[in-house]
């Protein structure tokens, strides 16, 4: 296999030459029946992707397919299953893949089977669930469990936390509600003391994820905890398991209930299959629901592995992608899930993404003379379409949109007024946004005038279930890494956030040598602060 950079392709000059057939593309004929019903590719999951509001025709198809097949993506996809290092910067394998199923071969590293390794611990937190609601494990005053709270940040947070809302009302309503899951994430004391206020402490585990066991606001937040614990007269050790890796301080650590294990070959943002989502989730709603997850996740894996990119959801996503931020300039993407299930899931995406291919130097530390990850952003609608719609309607810049809904609510509790229930309302405005983004609307006043040529693409499927989450999950992590492959760019670490932290730790130490962090820290009444504790 060939790693070059994205301008040195052969089809990086065939796009470049088709920029004013992208910029003159007729968006009213792109909206018509027979495009609408054929311009949809399949997904895992029972959902489907359709792309008829991109500003893509045969000819800019071809050439996309013509890249993936110049930069191997689906090559580089085979070799990232088998093992092969793809994290260049910190020389690591890259598996998540692995924890939903076996797609390459056997995975080795030092004399371990890495596949069986995932398993045994899939196997040993669905037990420990199961122990749980069973009322096998207790709390330190005997009572059973009915709440769990995850303590973690980033990747341990947002991801867990995203697919829990996204099933809470789907579980209540399918008789799968378990315990009642809160996630405390920010070292903001408001954060864990909100959180814990209408919690009962005495029949709460707490979940602490931190894959080095060294996160600064993880372990602050897990001291608070135990701290209020304490206060209330139980013992910590019985209300608290840990998930990190088997070389972090939290492991093997009689203080906690359980521990739970992950190793290097999974980054934080890819994680919510692992026992960084795994543990809350199956608390949460039973092994059962959790293995749907996977299985959506699976299947999408499998048909990320198509080479052809009309059969191939993710990868055909992804191309669209680089051609709308390499080639027409545009440098965001917007999440509008039509789902309040989906409130939190762009905020996942948006580290997902902007964490992976927020990069300006290729796999070898070299600088690239292109655009790499856009900017995300992202709310549910029709909540989004009276805060920020105005700009993307009307605004400068044109955003590309990334629309996802579904015919049936999870709990089908509704209310007809004016001829319609609400979620015929929801699925309403989500065709109507569709549209008026793509054609626009001429008015002799300026002010109502809607340029229109927004481009969007829209993710649809039946009803949001636990087999559709898992699909829908895979099918962005999947995008993104074949956008990294594009780009030849590592889309693995994250070495972006390190900066930040270790000039943290310098204010923290009282002895920064730096005059800015000084004068900051004297401005933030930090050095005061320390003082008084002291």
């Amino acid at each position: 296999m060939q790693y070059s950079d994205f301008d040195k392709t052969k089809a990086f000059k065939t796009l470049s030459s088709l920029v004013q057939t992208g910029e003159r593309f007729d968006y009213a004929a792109a909206l018509a029946p027979g495009r609408i019903q054929g311009a949809i590719a399949p997904m895992a999951g029972g959902l489907s992707y359709s792309y008829a509001a991109k500003p893509v025709d045969e000819t800019i198809l071809a050439a996309l397919q013509a890249l993936a097949d110049e930069q191997e993506l689906i090559a580089k996809y085979k070799a990232l299953l088998d093992g092969e290092p793809m994290n260049t910067g910190e020389n690591r394998k890259v598996l998540h893949h692995l924890l939903r199923g076996r797609l390459g071969g056997d995975v080795i590293f030092e004399g371990k089977n890495l596949g069986e390794f995932y398993k045994q611990e899939l196997a040993r937190f669905s037990q420990f669930a199961d122990d749980v609601h069973a009322g096998k494990i207790t709390g330190s005053t005997g009572k059973s469990f009915t709440h769990a709270v995850q303590i973690g940040i980033g990747g341990s947070d947002l991801g867990p936390r995203a697919l829990y809302l996204a099933l809470e009302q789907w579980a209540a309503t399918t008789g799968k509600k378990r315990l009642d899951a809160k996630f405390i994430s920010n070292v903001d004391p408001d954060d864990a003391s909100t959180t814990l206020a209408p919690v009962p402490l005495e029949k709460t585990v707490f979940v602490l994820v931190s894959k080095s066991g060294t996160t600064q606001e993880t372990l602050a937040n897990e001291l608070f905890v135990k701290e209020k614990l304490k206060a209330a007269g139980l013992d910590p050790g019985k209300h608290i398991v840990a998930v990190t890796s088997e070389t972090s301080p939290l492991a093997h650590n009689p203080a906690y209930l359980d521990s739970f294990y992950m190793d290097d070959f999974i980054g934080g943002r890819y994680s919510s299959t692992s026992g960084v989502g795994g543990v809350i989730l199956s608390l949460a709603f039973g092994r059962d629901v959790f293995t749907q997850i996977l299985e959506g996740a699976h299947e999408a894996d499998a048909l990320a592995l198509e080479t052809g990119v009309l059969k191939n959801a993710s990868l055909l996503d992804a191309l669209i992608g680089v051609w709308e931020r390499n080639f027409l300039g545009f440098p965001y993407t917007a999440v509008l899930p039509y789902s309040q299930a989906l409130s939190r899931f762009p905020a996942h995406l948006q580290q997902l993404d902007m964490e992976s291919n927020g990069k300006s130097v290729n796999r070898n530390g070299e600088p690239v003379r292109y655009a790499t990850g856009p900017v995300v952003f992202g709310e549910p609608g029709t909540n989004g379409q009276h805060s920020f719609y105005q700009s993307l309607h009307q605004g400068a810049d044109i955003v590309p949109l990334q629309f996802i809904g579904f015919v049936e609510s999870q709990r089908k509790d509704d209310v007809v007024v004016g001829g319609s229930d609400s979620q015929t309302k929801l699925k309403a405005n989500l065709a109507a946004q569709i549209v008026a983004f793509a054609k626009g609307k001429r008015d002799a006043n300026p002010n109502k005038e809607f340029a229109g040529r927004r481009p969007s693409s829209l993710i649809f499927g039946k009803q949001l279930t636990p087999r559709a989450l898992g699909a829908l999950l895979a099918h962005f992590e999947n995008k993104v890494m074949f956008q990294g492959f594009v780009w030849n760019i590592n889309s693995f670490d994250q070495e972006g956030v390190q900066l930040g932290k270790a000039l943290t730790k310098k204010v923290l130490s009282g002895n920064s040598g730096d005059a800015a962090l000084d004068a900051y820290s004297r401005l933030l009444e930090i050095e005061r602060e320390r003082r008084d504790m002291n």
